[in-house]
């Protein structure tokens, strides 16, 4: 198994919000953005909802604003952001989730809690079962969070991997709870688009929490909550994993 020790990492979300991490955006801002000021970010902001600004938006003649276009998984990871305490997790090599994290890091200027399970050359022979094993695992341990949710990238869908059989499989050795929400949703970079990638997540994400709340129940899920859920005040996947260890392979 991929977990050897207790750890003790704070909430991924929380690390964000505390003084040092406010201070440093501060700091950053003032000395390496040319920040404006508060100020002027409120007056612009005024600006953009006016008539004079509308009338200039009608004057566009491009038929695309902006014509970026990115891959289905940058999609998912940020469909996945939007719920509470839900950690974006990516079924695929490591260095995509490293550009896909960059990406959101350098929109929103903050970092951004996005995980994967690092596939590499072995993986992409013999399939990514162990990897996905391993990841969910310490995603729990570390993270501490209240869902997981899993999208692929290019790697995972060239060789085919179910992302259901590989959850239930991890479920079924007893590696995570059996309750633990874990909706996923097949991204394939090579079709569509990060608008295709947002989709899928979502209805994965729909889906697979509606059967979650009929089989388990709407209040189920609170007991992951990382401040006052009984899994993490119970001592997280460590404590879990002792008390069920008869029912490790």
């Amino acid at each position: 198994m991929g977990i050897h020790h207790e750890l003790n990492i704070k909430d991924h979300l929380e690390c964000f919000r505390n003084d040092e991490f406010n201070q440093m955006i501060k700091n950053k801002r003032e000395n390496f953005e040319n920040w404006v000021g508060e100020d002027k970010v409120r007056e612009v902001a005024e600006w953009t909802k006016s008539w004079e600004y509308r009338e200039l938006n009608f004057k566009r003649e491009a038929i695309a604003i902006n014509p970026a276009k990115a891959c289905q998984p940058l999609g998912a990871l940020f469909c996945a952001l939007g719920f509470e305490k839900t950690l974006p997790f990516s079924h695929g090599s490591q260095g995509c989730v490293a550009y896909f994290r960059t990406h959101m890091a350098r929109h929103f200027k903050e970092p951004v809690p996005m995980v994967s399970t690092s596939m590499t050359e072995d993986a992409a022979v013999f399939g990514g079962l162990s990897n996905m094993n391993e990841g969910l695992q310490n995603a729990i341990a570390l993270y501490r969070p209240k869902m997981i949710a899993v999208s692929t990238t290019c790697m995972a869908e060239v060789i085919g991997d179910d992302l259901n059989g590989f959850i239930r499989v991890t479920k079924e050795k007893g590696l995570i709870p059996e309750d633990f929400p874990v909706p996923f949703a097949h991204t394939p970079s090579f079709v569509g688009s990060h608008i295709t990638g947002y989709d899928n997540q979502l209805k994965g994400i729909l889906e697979y929490m509606t059967n979650y709340f009929d089989k388990y129940g709407v209040d189920n899920i609170d007991k992951y909550d990382s401040e006052s859920g009984e899994f993490y005040q119970n001592g997280g996947l460590l404590a879990w994993l002792e008390e069920n260890k008869e029912v490790q392979p």
